[in-house]
């Protein structure tokens, strides 16, 4: 089997959740005895291509136009078809991001081809692949298998695989091949605007190493600011639980779970938050959990790496005064 992971960057700038991928796509070759190689794509990425081939694989492919700078679905698209034909791939895999979103789809349909979306983990047994994903907002999973011949297409969810686990190459790099990619300007029919953000405050919580969140446990609005100081201090970000957001004592941006965002920081603190599946969906591949909550029995501890059953309002301030005092 042959085996084509697809990276993503934007302004030169890795998007860690590339590694993830390129985690599930390095077990997933060594499992089947598969050639792997990568795609770097982008404009003025080459430096960004020779970092990949430091990494365990057969090869990397660097796709590099002008045209693909900004991103657009159109280029992509395009540029894309010229590495699955040189490759020619069995199994082309993505993380599943706002952007892969936008193209993947478009990408498999013309190569009429379909694509297994946000799945979190796989099987390989018999010889053959089955990609797990979640249903019902992460109340159940279900084994979806390919019909038809390859090219396949699958992502997969942050945090389903750890990026620390990402093997490097030894005895040198890989080869990186730079393929030319034929792009006309009549071709891109977009013409991309600055990047989307709900407001000023908006914040990409699947980039934060360290996030703080916060649930019910918190009590009031005028609360926040002691789990902020905390976050601060550690050097992370705020975050929430759906009923916080709701309540708009903080920005949807900053919601986690099924219907927010989906986080696999280093370190995960929850403070005063039960453990709904629909939290816990959005946050379970995080590294480390640590839980704060005065309920024993509250399913945040069934996830949880660290669990403290106390009041958060005495915890914190003495994290906090430690933090201060130690100079952190």
């Amino acid at each position: 089997m042959k085996i084509l992971a697809i990276t993503e960057q934007r302004q030169g700038k890795w998007n860690p959740v590339s590694f993830e991928t390129l985690t599930a796509a390095q077990q997933l070759a060594e499992k089947t005895g598969s050639e792997l190689r990568a795609v770097a794509i982008g404009h003025n990425v080459a430096a960004l291509a020779d970092e990949l081939a430091g990494k365990w694989m057969d090869e990397v492919l660097l796709l590099d136009h002008p045209l693909l700078e900004p991103y657009t679905a159109d280029g992509f698209t395009a540029a894309l078809r010229t590495a699955i034909e040189r490759s020619a791939p069995d199994l082309v895999l993505l993380p599943h991001t706002y952007q892969v979103r936008d193209f993947a789809p478009k990408l498999a349909a013309s190569l009429g081809k379909g694509i297994v979306g946000d799945c979190v983990g796989y099987r390989w047994e018999n010889g053959k692949l089955t990609l797990v994903r979640q249903m019902f907002q992460g109340r159940t999973n279900a084994d979806v298998s390919f019909a038809g011949a390859p090219p396949w297409f699958a992502s997969f969810q942050a945090g389903a695989f750890r990026s620390d686990q990402l093997a490097e190459r030894e005895g040198g790099k890989a080869p990186v091949t730079n393929l030319a990619v034929e792009l006309k300007p009549e071709q891109i029919r977009v013409k991309p605007l600055e990047l989307f953000r709900e407001a000023k405050q908006a914040v990409d919580l699947t980039q934060a190493p360290i996030i703080v969140s916060i649930g019910r446990g918190i009590k009031e609005q005028a609360n926040i600011p002691l789990a902020e100081k905390l976050a601060k201090l550690l050097g992370g970000e705020l975050a929430a639980s759906r009923p916080i957001c709701d309540e708009g004592w903080l920005p949807m941006d900053r919601q986690i779970g099924s219907s927010g965002q989906t986080v696999a920081p280093k370190l995960y603190l929850a403070l005063g938050i039960s453990g709904a599946i629909q939290h816990v969906v959005g946050m379970k591949g995080s590294r480390t959990i640590v839980a704060i909550n005065k309920d024993a029995n509250a399913p945040i501890f069934e996830v949880a790496d660290y669990g403290i059953v106390g009041d958060l309002f005495e915890i914190v301030p003495a994290l906090i005064a430690q933090l201060e005092g130690s100079g952190t």
